[in-house]
């Protein structure tokens, strides 16, 4: 399997909005297999089809799996097509956050704890759940990506500008 490149922040492609996927075809099965080794790469939780160029509604995420002695493990990779979030609660939880796109760089973000996603797998079946806790914010995470938000825009102007030296370093190193 081919693994992708990453686009980094900056690249303009990560302020484009997506678009909907068709049909699920070879090409498009493949695009999720490419991304699943990506991720896993790149050592991440979730990965958006604009973060490695592709302005599609596609992402992968991973959730939080609590083994039988307690730990928390990454469980497989999940492939959502076209989703659509929907009913966010009004209870809110701060979490640091990473993004692939923007290495080295944790801000914190205020999400809600518990949202609603109806979204298409890879056997065009579609899906609906109600997400909570890693799982809603993994998601909602890889959902900004694409409407062309990063994690850097949820956070307030104070702290942008502290953020502002790593990003400039980002964007030296990715786009000289």
């Amino acid at each position: 399997m081919a693994k992708l490149t990453l686009r980094r922040y900056d690249d303009s492609i990560l302020r484009k909005k997506a678009s909907p996927i068709e049909a699920i075809t070879p090409e498009i099965e493949r695009l999720a297999a490419d991304m699943i080794e990506t991720m896993i790469h790149a050592n991440g939780v979730g990965l958006a089809g604009p973060q490695i160029g592709q302005l599609l509604r596609i992402f992968i995420i991973r959730d939080e799996i609590m083994e039988a002695g307690g730990e928390y493990v990454l469980g497989p990779p999940e492939v959502i097509i076209n989703p659509t979030l929907s009913n966010p609660s009004e209870e809110k939880v701060s979490m640091v956050e990473g993004c692939l796109s923007l290495p080295g760089l944790y801000v914190e973000i205020t999400r809600p704890k518990k949202i609603h996603m109806r979204y298409m797998n890879l056997k065009g079946e579609w899906i609906e759940e109600f997400l909570d806790d890693f799982r809603a914010r993994v998601t909602m995470h890889e959902n900004d990506h694409l409407n062309g938000v990063l994690s850097i825009d949820r956070i307030d102007k104070r702290e942008r500008k502290k953020v502002e030296p790593n990003l400039l370093a980002i964007k030296k190193k990715y786009h000289p």
